[in-house]
């Protein structure tokens, strides 16, 4: 396989279909970034029935959901919101660490882009400055990631 010497994706989107899984707790801040992601692959032409979302209870069970989705076989990539605020106990060290680790895990196992969109931050106001709507939004960023990672990956398969 030759890459050209510089491969980058582009961020059109060529009939990709994207689930996005999104934890309920924090669901304030979660909307947002939501509404980010899905903005954000519509101006780049996905169509709206090219998108699905689904709601699982909070950042841990991000992992297995996008698991059952790749194997569902139906979407190029998947993209993965929710949001981890530190509290007082070592709790927030748990959740954020195995869920990380969890979606890398399900990305790297499959071979599909699993976009890591979770917000870990030690207070409410961290979170609120990263889910803006018409501003910083980790939302949009993991729109554009997953579009270019379907790009870059159907690219790299078609030089091989």
């Amino acid at each position: 396989m030759k890459l050209q010497e510089t491969e980058t994706g582009d961020l059109t989107s060529d009939n990709n279909r994207f689930a996005i899984v999104a934890a309920r707790f924090n669901s304030n801040i979660v909307n947002d970034l939501l509404k980010g992601a899905i903005d954000t692959l519509k101006t780049h032409g996905v169509a709206k029935n090219n998108i699905e979302v689904i709601n699982v209870p909070g950042a841990y069970e991000l992992p297995l959901a996008a698991m059952h989705l790749v194997d569902a076989e139906e979407y190029t990539a998947i993209i993965t919101l929710g949001c981890v605020i530190r509290g007082d106990t070592p709790h927030f060290d748990f959740v954020a660490s195995e869920c990380a680790r969890g979606i890398m895990d399900v990305s790297l196992s499959t071979g599909i882009p699993v976009v890591f969109g979770v917000l870990t931050t030690d207070t409410l106001e961290q979170a609120q400055l990263r889910s803006q709507i018409n501003g910083e939004n980790k939302g949009v960023d993991c729109a554009l990631c997953a579009l270019e990672m379907c790009n870059v990956i159907k690219s790299i398969r078609k030089e091989s």
